[in-house]
């Protein structure tokens, strides 16, 4: 009986073994393919920006200040009813992805997530302009502090998290309403409300998504099934994904020093 006892145990720790290398390696996936998405997002945010901005008068649609002006294709995007489509793109494109995930492929979800990345950078390309480069790079320093403290609490907390996600979710409803509402009241005192709450929403979503990845991970990892579960670590660094850039686009409300 002693002898089964203790083929059970062993059996029962190389199981858990097997599942926290599981955990390990899937929690590796979403944080990398994050990282991923971030540096398309990156790069094509300054490639656009470059592309948009000029020093040459003579090629210049309309003058920016500080002896840049916008290019044709700075005026197309900036200047004109084609920067609403960039604006509200990314935003179709997410209810799309979730929409679309149960019927892509692994790859083809990967491939989305990536062409998101890189339309959320046209996106945020904008903000080369508005705010200095050393004042965008110090907060994204901040950015990626704080997320990191942040992520790295939701997965190690034994506080259950799931309590909140109602009322983050929520609370996000309501940010998006008042951001619209603002576009057209262009008030500065709602701007201040507005990036004050976005901070903390998203770094409570951040720990919130980050434990969320976890357990669903923890949930179905005995089903061994590969493809649901590389899909769920494409759609997990999709949520980290958009809790980062929130967060360092409303920490930039505060933190960054205008053109």
């Amino acid at each position: 009986m002693a002898d089964y006892q203790t083929i059970g145990s062993v059996g029962a720790g190389a199981r858990a073994g097997q599942i926290d290398q599981g955990l390990r390696a899937h929690m590796n996936k979403v944080y990398g393919l994050m990282s991923v998405g971030m540096l398309l997002t990156g790069a094509a945010a300054w490639a656009v920006a470059g592309l948009a901005t000029t020093t040459d008068p003579s090629i210049a649609q309309a003058q920016l200040g500080n002896g840049e002006y916008l290019t044709a294709f700075g005026t197309a995007i900036y200047a004109s009813p084609l920067k609403w489509v960039i604006m509200f793109a990314p935003l179709i494109m997410v209810f799309a992805f979730g929409a679309l995930i149960n019927k892509l492929s692994m790859a083809g979800a990967q491939l989305f997530f990536y062409a998101y990345a890189a339309l959320m950078g046209l996106s945020l390309s904008s903000i080369f302009l508005v705010f200095t480069g050393a004042s965008i790079a110090q907060t994204f320093l901040i950015t990626a502090i704080a997320f990191a403290a942040l992520s790295l609490y939701g997965y190690t907390t034994k506080k259950n998290l799931s309590g909140f996600g109602t009322f983050l979710m929520m609370g996000v409803i309501g940010l998006v309403v008042a951001m619209i509402v603002n576009i057209f009241l262009q008030s500065p005192a709602l701007m201040f409300a507005i990036s004050a709450l976005g901070v903390l929403i998203f770094a409570g979503l951040t720990a919130y998504d980050t434990q969320n990845i976890k357990n669903t991970y923890l949930q179905h990892a005995h089903m061994g099934d590969s493809e649901w579960l590389g899909k769920a670590a494409i759609m997990g660094a999709l949520q980290l994904y958009l809790d980062f850039i929130n967060l360092f686009m409303f920490l930039l409300q505060f933190m960054g020093n205008r053109e």
